[in-house]
């Protein structure tokens, strides 16, 4: 009998991360959250997660109850025995904690900005023509686990759907990882599609994208986009 394997990521971004990236890509109006437009994306992250055989955090699974009960809350006709600007809107909590939650995330950001500028307060010796060649200065944008996941979707979608059980006999995670690693010794920068040119099935593109998330643990590689939302680039990180 075949073991499933299930694969543990450390996934620091929780529930309320994935719906604030869910607002900002699709530019909606945080008070005005079109709830069943958020929770169909939603729960499409959440298959997704199951394909990668993630063990999805309890909390995840909380939030999808609460999108779900907020949903068929609007679907409900209005109380015409009370007046309408005295009706609660079954999306104030959730935009209250959003917002809490997108207050303290910016705070914390803030926070680490400042503390990048006092790291670099003393600067780097000037480099010579070779370095500044082989080293040209970047302004990309650092991606998170949703940003991956959401460009991983996409490729997905473009293989038929297919049952899929990852097993510890046809998982090569490491073979995988040996085929990255390698194409990132010839090419510095690549985009992150091109880590799937090859790949014909769901399970591949799935064994690919789990590679890519060991060699990003480990610090072998960083992931940017050129813009926010924009085009994924994989880079070979390089030491100072």
């Amino acid at each position: 009998m075949e073991e499933a394997y299930t694969i543990k990521v450390p996934v620091f971004e929780g529930p309320l991360d994935l719906l604030l990236h869910l607002i900002k890509e699709n530019k909606i109006d945080i008070y005005d959250i079109p709830i069943a437009v958020i929770t169909k994306q939603y729960l499409e992250y959440i298959e997704i997660m199951k394909d990668l055989n993630l063990e999805i955090a309890s909390e995840f699974l909380v939030m999808t109850a609460t999108l779900i009960y907020i949903k068929s809350r609007m679907l409900l006709p209005p109380d015409e025995t009370i007046e309408t600007e005295e009706q609660e809107n079954p999306r104030a909590g959730l935009v209250q904690r959003l917002l809490e939650y997108q207050a303290y995330k910016e705070a914390s950001g803030t926070l680490r900005e400042r503390e990048e500028v006092w790291a670099n307060i003393f600067s780097r010796p000037p480099m010579d023509r070779d370095e500044i060649e082989a080293e040209p200065e970047l302004y990309l944008f650092d991606v998170n686990i949703f940003d991956l996941m959401g460009a991983l979707k996409k490729i997905m979608s473009r293989v038929p759907s297919e049952a899929i059980k990852i097993t510890r006999e046809t998982l090569t995670v490491k073979d995988r990882i040996a085929m990255i690693l390698d194409k990132m010794e010839s090419e510095h920068t690549m985009r992150f599609d091109a880590l799937f040119e090859k790949d014909t099935t769901r399970v591949q593109i799935i064994v690919t994208f789990l590679a890519l998330l060991e060699i990003l643990r480990l610090g072998l590689i960083r992931a940017y986009q050129d813009k926010e939302f924009g085009t994924i680039w994989i880079m070979r990180h390089t030491t100072t």
